[in-house]
């Protein structure tokens, strides 16, 4: 193979690395591909792929513009990608007050929250609610972990929606959840459903 042969090769593999998981730092990107981290660089430059921070402001850009069932103010984490009543991810970066006290370990509530504001925007409606889910944690996360939620539309019948989240960190599965998300037609019956909630 010549080096023009292998450049290529590698170039194509980046580009599929890369629309494969959007979020891959060079950091990533330079381990799958065993080259150095400038060749990395230099290959997205001679590709015209922009850095992570780059990629995903444009990518939240794009997803936000099709966003209806929440304000951006009201989303945890950042959405990244958004196909209505198809998919949709986001990504949340852990703080330090985000964790338990006096640990490194993040709050399962932030888990739950990114994952179920991520079922709710995923849905194109002006009002969505939970209606119900199911979640399983399998691993905790850490201070300073990139949580990755990708949600996905499963069935749909009259104004429910069945949506499964898969939050990851890295490659590994922290959470999955299960959510019966409905569609509303006015604030008077977000109210009533409200009330069947609280009784």
């Amino acid at each position: 193979m010549t080096a023009k042969t292998g450049k290529l090769k590698r170039h194509e593999r980046l580009t599929a690395l890369i629309e494969q998981n959007p979020l891959h730092t060079d950091e990533d990107l330079a381990r799958l591909l065993k080259v150095s981290l400038s060749t990395i660089r230099l290959d997205r430059a001679l590709l015209g792929v922009p850095e992570l921070r780059e990629r995903t402001r444009q990518m939240a850009e794009r997803a936000v513009s099709r966003l209806r069932s929440l304000k951006q103010e009201e989303f945890i984490g950042e959405l990244l990608g958004l196909e209505p009543n198809v998919w949709a991810l986001s990504m949340l970066q852990t703080t330090k007050d985000m964790a338990f006290r006096h640990t490194e370990q993040v709050w399962d509530q932030y888990i739950y929250a990114q994952a179920s504001t991520l079922a709710i925007a995923v849905v194109e409606a002006d009002l969505v609610v939970v209606d119900s889910f199911r979640g399983r944690y399998s691993a905790p996360a850490a201070v300073g972990d990139r949580l990755v939620a990708r949600a996905k539309v499963g069935t749909h019948e009259g104004d429910k929606y069945i949506v499964s989240v898969h939050t990851t960190v890295s490659d590994r599965e922290i959470y999955v959840g299960r959510f019966i998300v409905r569609t509303l037609s006015s604030a008077e019956e977000l109210a009533g459903a409200l009330r069947k909630h609280s009784e």
